[in-house]
């Protein structure tokens, strides 16, 4: 597996952005490093599979390619107050009723809208189709196809807050809400299917683009989670546990998200979420801000080293907190320091504070659908991290499971891919390929994990307030 990082821009305090340029150089560079690496000829490849972070949004010009302003990530919270006026408008209920959504900064509409907002003329010369919206699926399925394909797949479309989740297709009363001309949005297509080829001077033959999905929806096809009931968590930059829910689309009085799931054939599917805007990225502010490690892969061996924390949690609200909070003006907090306080209790709860946040959102999932987690399917890079999996096993009292492969979320669109040009036929071929790596068992006295979790709401309070 081959990758190229790239850097974010912070402009202002809560704005997120990035240069979709450089998002495209990074893939295609990143692509070829593939190919060379593995000396397969492109040629041979049968198809093309496309995941990615959902809501970061893009403008550019059809003529061009150019963007014409700065891709807006999804953890960028420059709309908030424009998302609480209308929270507190006539729209709120239908708004989400039809997005299965609650309405945030977090999703791609605001984005656009103050991208239109603040570009000259932007909003006319989208209406002529001259301007071009994509999530970064969009862009890049764009740019692979030198600019013959605009499309976007179920899954990324459904976290827009612009597409009617029962229909799958764009809501005009949602477009004239949030004032984006029609003529700019992409074609909505399944998951997997070809939508086109890309470019062969890119990569010395055309590949058929076959499978596309927003990363979580992705990582939940990887996990083969294709049964009503199963779960995972994708423990990333940040938190996201989706349910599948099959042909039941959730409705959640816990402030959790329905949105599709990734799917073969034409029946929709759906999934219950929960997202947590700051995971792995608050062992990231340890290291870069704080400088209290140099290799996060050696964290879980510091937070061993102390048998707890010390009474310190963690709250790492950076840019908010998500589910199923949604509080935008929550700020990052450290909380019960002494003059003992040691380097390893706080790198532990800076781990522990990503489980914690994971159990809010498994609590609430509880609530809305009745049912307790039989097991806990995880990916991601912090998945890695056998301290972290042992404390949240602790915490949610189930098992957590983590499979050979926890790269899910790139696993799911090549299975999307090979569905889309039929090299499988069907969704149970796939089932046989998900194995255990690790399984870990709940151990912690129900004492012990209720008074720390009392110790975590209490944090929570004091970040909120």
């Amino acid at each position: 597996m081959e990758s190229v990082s790239f850097n974010l821009n912070y402009p202002h305090d809560g704005w997120v952005e990035v240069d979709a340029d450089v998002v495209w150089g990074a893939q295609l560079a990143a692509t070829r490093r593939v190919l060379d690496v593995s000396k397969v000829d492109p040629k041979e490849i049968i198809a093309l599979g496309i995941t990615n972070q959902r809501e970061t949004t893009v403008v550019w010009e059809k003529a061009t390619g150019r963007p014409v302003g700065p891709g807006i990530v999804w953890q960028c919270r420059r709309t908030a107050a424009f998302c609480e006026e209308l929270s507190r408008g006539p729209h709120k209920k239908m708004i989400e009723e039809r997005t299965g959504l609650v309405i945030d900064a977090y999703f791609s509409g605001s984005k656009l809208r103050w991208l239109l907002e603040q570009t000259p003329d932007a909003r006319a010369r989208a209406a002529n189709g001259e301007l071009l919206f994509g999530t970064i699926d969009t862009w890049l399925i764009w740019k692979l196809t030198e600019g013959k394909v605009h499309v976007t797949d179920t899954t990324n479309a459904s976290r827009t807050m612009l597409m009617n989740l029962e229909t799958g297709e764009w809501d005009e009363e949602l477009l004239r809400i949030f004032e984006i001309p029609r003529a700019m949005m992409p074609k909505i297509v399944g998951s997997q299917e070809v939508v086109g080829v890309t470019s062969g001077a890119l990569f010395g033959a055309e590949i058929p683009i076959a499978g596309i999905a927003g990363d979580q929806q992705a990582a939940l096809f990887g996990q083969a989670c294709f049964h009503p009931g199963l779960t995972k968590n994708t423990y990333g930059t940040g938190c996201f546990a989706l349910m599948q829910t099959g042909s039941q689309r959730p409705v959640s009085a816990n402030r959790l998200l329905a949105t599709r799931a990734a799917c073969q054939g034409n029946d929709p599917r759906y999934a219950l979420e929960g997202s947590v805007f700051v995971g792995g990225a608050a062992m990231q502010f340890l290291r870069d801000n704080l400088g209290l490690f140099g290799d996060v892969t050696l964290t879980g061996e510091l937070a061993a080293t102390t048998p707890d924390t010390g009474g310190v949690y963690l709250v790492p609200a950076f840019t908010g907190m998500g589910a199923p909070y949604w509080d935008p003006d929550a700020r990052g907090l450290i909380c019960g320091l002494t003059r003992s306080t040691s380097r390893a209790q706080v790198i532990r709860a800076g781990l522990e504070s990503i489980a914690y946040q994971s159990y809010d959102l498994f609590e609430a999932m509880k609530a809305d659908t009745g049912q307790a987690l039989k097991e806990l399917r995880v990916d991601g890079g912090a998945a890695a991290n056998d301290f972290l999996m042992q404390f949240q096993a602790d915490l949610l009292g189930c098992p957590v499971v983590r499979p050979m492969d926890i790269e899910s979320t790139a696993l799911g669109a090549c299975y999307l891919a090979a569905l889309g040009i039929g090299h499988f036929k069907k969704t149970s071929e796939l089932e046989g390929f998900w194995r255990i790596e690790k399984r870990f068992e709940p151990s912690m006295r129900p004492a012990e994990r209720g008074a720390l979790l009392d110790g975590w709401r209490s944090a929570v309070g004091k970040a909120r307030s």
